[in-house]
């Protein structure tokens, strides 16, 4: 479901180290507002917005806040300001946002499923989920907005309706889009109680050593790469809470594929875990899973492996079950999907090499 800090780590990534000079635009706009909890400790602004623009490093948030970016109660303020309950923080550029406006384009979807409440959709990987960070056009969301153009109560651009969850773009698979308030609403509800049901085919570096086994640990962004996330231990109050289950389901000795089910749904989770673990997601290039982590040091070997990322230039994963109660009927809907065919093509080749050993 779409939050504030999903929008927040999108936007300050536009705002360079340009003084807000008044001369040059005497306007401000508004980019990001927040108002802070009443619960909040004291702490410097730079490390609070850095909690919560995770996208953006500290040190650009730095440089936005001393370029006069970053107000407080309406007054710019200094890196080391120290925030306060009630604090209503804003990013002001002398520029205006971005038009985030959802236009509905024509772009092809693969609809498994559609009723008056919500419809269940197998996307392809490389396809954005939702507009923003340079990806305006050509998402999810715009091939939605045209499929349901025709649907007078269908507004692409109200929160109440739309995608209920999202998958990473490289990752192909299973989501929900929710028409009405009242179907976002119980399908929300849902994926926050753990009661959906979700199964990843993956396929990872290295043999694992269990036939099935469970992994825990806070996911939160890695301190060294904010694009990434990391793994933390459950007492550090570093991130949040995840829980991802996992079965073997073929070995292949120097890879593994493996059937990961989600308890929570954190950003890059089985990404973060299966590295974490020392079996990072194959062909995974923010995770490691690039380099050649199994194997032989042959030529032959190289050139199996560079072969192999070359059917599947992408992380090996797929969102391949969901499922939830239908929000109107109570039914329980379960939708299954097959592998797609680069995944496929990429496991018959491991498949085979391993027949031929």
């Amino acid at each position: 479901m779409t939050n504030e800090d999903d929008k927040a780590e999108l936007l300050i990534a536009d705002s360079e180290t340009e003084p807000a000079d008044e001369e040059l635009d005497e306007r401000l706009y508004e980019h990001f507002r927040l108002v802070v909890d009443a619960g909040q400790a004291t702490v410097r602004i730079d490390k609070f917005l850095t909690e919560r623009m995770q996208h953006s490093s500290r040190n650009r948030i730095q440089k936005a806040t001393e370029a006069g970016f970053v107000h407080v109660n309406e007054k710019p303020v200094k890196s080391n300001y120290k925030v306060r309950p009630g604090d209503v923080i804003t990013l002001m550029l002398n520029r205006p946002r971005h038009d985030d406006t959802v236009e509905a384009e024509n772009i092809p979807l693969n609809v498994v499923y559609e009723d008056e409440h919500l419809m269940v959709i197998n996307k392809p990987a490389g396809m954005v989920v939702h507009p923003g960070c340079g990806n305006y056009h050509g998402t999810l969301v715009n091939a939605v907005a045209w499929h349901l153009r025709n649907i007078p109560t269908y507004d692409p651009n109200d929160p109440e309706v739309g995608l209920v969850h999202r998958i990473d773009k490289d990752t192909s698979g299973l989501l929900v889009v929710a028409k009405t308030p009242e179907a976002k609403s119980s399908l929300g509800a849902q994926f926050f109680n753990k009661t959906t049901r979700r199964s990843y085919n993956a396929l990872v570096w290295g043999n694992f050593v269990e036939d099935k086994g469970t992994i825990t640990g806070n996911i939160g962004r890695d301190v060294r790469d904010r694009l990434r996330m990391d793994v933390f231990h459950e007492d550090s109050g570093i991130g949040k809470p995840a829980v991802t289950h996992y079965r073997v389901m073929e070995r292949y000795g120097y890879t593994t594929l493996v059937e990961c089910i989600l308890e929570t749904g954190r950003t890059h989770q089985i990404r973060a875990h299966m590295k974490h673990t020392g079996h990072p997601l194959f062909g995974d290039e923010r995770y490691g899973g690039c380099e050649i982590l199994r194997g032989e040091r042959t030529a032959s070997y190289k050139a199996y492996i560079r072969n192999c990322m070359a059917l599947c230039p992408r992380q090996a994963l797929h969102a391949r079950t969901l499922g939830f109660t239908h929000p109107a009927t109570g039914r329980q809907m379960n939708f299954d999907s097959t592998l797609p065919q680069d995944m496929q093509q990429l496991i018959e080749k491991w498949r085979t090499r391993l027949k031929q050993q």
